[in-house]
């Protein structure tokens, strides 16, 4: 046995001797006595767990429920909890924090571990009544006037898994964090890892219970976004085996779209994900059960959330008796003109009484780089201002004057002035009052689709992820990526490579890669933030011909691309 293998053991030890978890701690127990006998599989499983540290990505904290610094678990979350607030208290005399948890695995404790650390190094802390959405949480941030929140989730990843952002006040006004507060709150995580055990880290039961107020207010104001329908479409809605059903429900009710048809065997929070291999919308079969509901029900489209529901997913009738999924550039770009008609009808208002126009027209719409151009387009045609950004809300969030941003993984900000991180249940609602208003026209969001084109030009998207067994490889193929750059994707030539590695522009630096083609299509391509992949997006559009036809071109030369750039990452 080796000196790293001698090192990985102790710090295997380290850690059992403070772990609060009978679960964990019997786990970890059984693995380091099987490495002390030699073993080669236990020993790189302690390595897989002590090697590295889970750091807060593109979503905070998230990872594989398991004992050890590089899995979710009581340890890293007291280590996490225990470091924000020596973060907080650096920032300010009086720090406060609102805990919010969905219905995965050990959220409940790891909120409540939170709460009474918070409360025990002395941070005001809050918790919400019961396992609430996300945007629920990202609300009482700037409605309980907070320094901080946590929520608790692993939004849409498999079961095992469970994580942990973190939402700062104050002039960030309850966006996710960005550098360098990240780094600031890591450091203090990595110092409290290395110099304090779990069990002596002050604790106290003397923090707050959240009133049901916070759940209140944020119905009301997320169904007072739309007018009554004149025409409530009928829909299916399924959770996910989420929490956001409770909510959803009463701004549906609010709102005027009554109740929904609900996926029964998916409606109520369940850990084990049983009807789902992986409770993500876009995943194939995920919303097979949404599909047979809807069929059975004969209704007009269908409304998903993830489970922590800060996404949102959308089927309509594919017009041969199945469904169609729209992507989620699709709804977001749906969804971004309707932001653009809203603000060009408040400025008309205003101006119909002699009042300054362009001042209510003073929005702006922004997307993740990897997004549609179609939001840029709409942008321009309504004399709005428009920003990409990085990938995560946390950016998207804080682009200035923001009226509606949104990413092409299913998350949309349709009201800053409330939430500032995506929002599955307003999203919904949202696009709901599309669909209503297109009824009462007797209309469908396929007549919709068609007008979008005709009036911008067609836009199709596309999107290759490639999934690695062991995370060094991302790293690998951007770097042969970057070492041997393609000159052509198909037969389109490539004009130009826009590597993010030392920053491009106004972006930070960053591991991604733009390929321009001769076409005027694009391909991105990144490591997730939030899962072992290495993601492809994949960009076309039209503007020659009908509606029909610009459509159509668009995606046969996304077909070509996506043909073209799978042997790429081989």
């Amino acid at each position: 046995m080796g000196s790293t293998d001698t090192s990985v053991l102790d710090a295997a030890k380290t850690w059992r001797d403070q772990d609060p978890d009978d679960e964990t701690r019997t786990e970890l127990d059984a693995i380091i006595s099987e490495a002390e006998t030699g073993s080669a599989s236990a020993l790189a499983d302690l390595h897989s767990r002590f090697d590295l540290r889970l750091e807060f990505g593109t979503a905070g904290l998230r990872g594989e429920l398991a004992a050890g610094p590089n899995r979710m678990n009581r340890v890293l979350v007291a280590q996490a909890a225990a470091g924000l607030a020596a973060f907080l208290l650096a920032r300010e005399s009086s720090p406060s924090v609102v805990i919010g948890y969905d219905g995965r695995k050990n959220s409940h404790i790891f909120a409540t571990d939170t709460a009474e650390l918070m409360a025990g190094a002395g941070v005001r802390a809050i918790i919400l009544p019961r396992l609430l959405p996300t945007p629920v949480l990202a609300f009482a941030v700037r409605h309980l006037d907070v320094s901080a929140g946590v929520m608790v989730t692993a939004s849409h990843n498999p079961p095992n898994d469970n994580g942990y952002k973190v939402y700062l006040g104050g002039t960030d006004n309850g966006s996710q964090i960005v550098p360098p507060s990240d780094a600031e709150i890591e450091a203090q995580i990595v110092r409290v890892a290395e110099t304090r055990r779990v069990p002596d880290l002050p604790r106290s039961t003397d923090y707050e219970t959240a009133g049901e107020d916070v759940l209140d207010e944020y119905v009301r104001q997320t169904a007072s976004l739309v007018s009554a329908p004149a025409a409530a479409p009928r829909f299916v809605y399924t959770a996910m085996h989420g929490v956001g059903w409770e909510t959803a429900r009463r701004v549906f009710a609010d709102s005027g779209f009554g109740v929904p048809v609900v996926v029964p065997e998916q409606i109520e929070p369940d850990a084990a994900f049983p009807t789902v291999a992986f409770p993500n919308p876009e995943e194939p079969g995920a919303l097979d059960l949404a599909f047979r509901t809807a069929t059975e029900a004969g209704v007009d489209l269908i409304v998903a959330n993830d489970p922590d529901a800060d996404r949102l997913a959308v089927a309509v009738p594919d017009g041969s008796g199945g469904w169609r999924r729209l992507s989620g550039n699709e709804v977001g770009w749906l969804l971004g003109w309707r932001a653009a008609e809203r603000l060009q009808s408040a400025g008309e208002s205003v101006a119909a009484v002699g009042g300054d126009a362009a001042s209510c027209v003073n929005g702006a719409l922004a997307a993740s780089i990897v997004s549609s151009p179609a939001l840029a387009e709409i942008a321009h045609q309504y004399h709005l201002d428009y920003a990409d950004t990085l990938t995560g809300f946390k950016w998207i969030s804080r682009v200035p004057d923001l009226a509606f941003g949104y990413e092409e993984a299913l998350g949309y900000l349709v009201d800053p002035r409330k939430v500032r991180d995506k929002d599955g249940i307003s999203a919904a609602v949202e696009f709901l009052s599309i669909v209503a208003e297109l009824k009462a026209a007797g209309r469908t969001i396929d007549d919709h689709e068609l007008d979008f084109a005709a009036r911008f030009g067609a836009f199709a998207s596309g999107q290759v992820s490639v999934r690695v067994m062991e995370l060094a490889d991302i790293p690998r193929i951007m770097a042969r990526l970057r070492e041997h750059p393609p000159t052509h994707l198909g037969t389109v030539a490539v004009t130009a490579i826009d590597d993010f590695a030392e920053g491009f522009g106004s972006f930070p630096p960053s591991d991604i890669l733009r390929i321009h083609l001769e076409d005027g299509s694009r391909v991105i391509v990144r490591p997730s933030g939030t899962e072992p992949k290495v993601k492809v997006y994949l960009d076309a559009s039209s503007t020659d011909g009908t509606a029909v036809e610009r459509i159509a071109a668009a995606q046969t030369a996304v077909d070509a691309l996506d043909a073209a750039v799978r042997p790429l990452l081989g």
